[in-house]
């Protein structure tokens, strides 16, 4: 019997009392005499309790999920928005408020942590939240946006050595990160349909291009909503690959590379899974995320992806064991040891 463990879950349901204090913080950049300090942030257990028992633990108990790896909603990080301070402060009230969740349910939820970054800024800046988070926080990874700005791609690609001080920690923390970006500012990219997929594979081209894990064999990024387009056009990257004179994609990538089931559909679960080695797969949902609706074809809700994996007819048994628990276990080895202090 596996744990069914989603790695890929935000606060999209915080309280309201968190988005009054961001719009606060922001007309604050125009209007300083606005800025609101952080403790005039007041968000009480069961302010939580309501918002986590109504909606994600609901859909966790209705769905047959155990454990969702937690961090602040994506769409809200908007790093383009003011300056490396606005961030700092911003994340380390979303990030406490995870953390908060997974004191108040430590059998459901573990944090993962948003980082404090910020168009232009050295990613350095960002390494006291992050020492912070998986230290004092327990986060077992981080969210990592390789676009600051919001849909315009003003910073450096990931292979560059301008990110080297996030990886340098996450290898000394043995902590994945999820390449995720968030709002876009662009009008040409809409941000969950647009801007999160596109994102999603020029990550992976911006790796595939370049020798980044020959610098960091261990370090470990997972690709969300299914690699964006990267299983669909596999043979695609195989050639570009091959033409880069790079090595065979399973070795060049597929041993620092993941990639999660936000697919919602059937034949997007089955494509993923007949050409992503079932090693790379990590189960997940996203909800309650960018797709909330009822499936017409189905009835049943776009989100809910367990039951693309119990029907699939191309995972066996002990594959499906590995999407759900294992292979999770093994890219995020800090949760790994978090279970097995409870004896799981």
């Amino acid at each position: 019997m596996s744990l069914i463990i989603d790695v890929h879950g935000h606060y999209t349901t915080a309280p309201a009392a968190l988005g009054a204090w961001r719009d606060l913080q922001v007309a604050g950049l125009k209007d300083p005499s606005k800025t609101p300090k952080a403790s005039d942030l007041k968000i009480s257990d069961d302010d939580i309790r309501e918002t986590i028992e109504s909606n994600q633990l609901k859909l966790m108990k209705q769905r047959g999920s155990d454990l969702t790896i937690f961090s602040p909603r994506a769409s809200f990080m908007a790093h383009h928005i003011g300056d490396f301070e606005t961030s700092s402060t911003w994340a380390a009230i979303c990030n406490e408020l995870c953390f908060r969740v997974s004191q108040l349910f430590p059998d459901h939820f573990i944090p993962a942590a948003m980082l404090p970054q910020s168009p232009g800024a050295d990613p350095k800046t960002c390494i006291p939240e992050l020492v912070k988070c998986v230290e004092q926080y327990g986060n077992v990874g981080i969210n990592l946006n390789p676009d600051p700005s919001g849909g315009h791609w003003t910073s450096p690609p990931l292979s560059d050595r301008h990110w080297y001080p996030i990886y340098e920690k996450m290898v000394e923390y043995d902590i994945p990160a999820m390449i995720h970006v968030s709002t876009s500012c662009n009008a040409c990219f809409h941000t969950t349909g647009a801007h999160y997929l596109n994102a999603d594979t020029t990550a992976f081209m911006q790796c595939l291009t370049s020798d980044l894990f020959k610098d960091f064999p261990t370090l470990k990024f997972l690709i969300p909503h299914g690699g964006g387009a990267v299983p669909y056009h596999w043979g695609r990257f195989r050639g570009l690959a091959q033409e880069l004179k790079k090595p065979l994609l399973q070795e060049h990538l597929l041993k620092n590379i993941f990639f999660d089931t936000c697919v919602y559909h059937q034949p997007g679960i089955d494509l993923l899974t007949t050409v992503i080695p079932v090693d790379n797969i990590l189960f997940a949902s996203e909800m309650i995320g960018a797709v909330r609706g009822v499936d017409p074809e189905t009835g049943f809700n776009y989100d809910d992806t367990k039951r693309y994996i119990e029907a699939s007819t191309v995972l066996t048994s002990e594959q499906k064991h590995q999407v759900y628990e294992g292979n999770a276990r093994r890219v995020f080895t800090r949760l790994d040891a978090a279970l097995k202090k409870k004896g799981l």
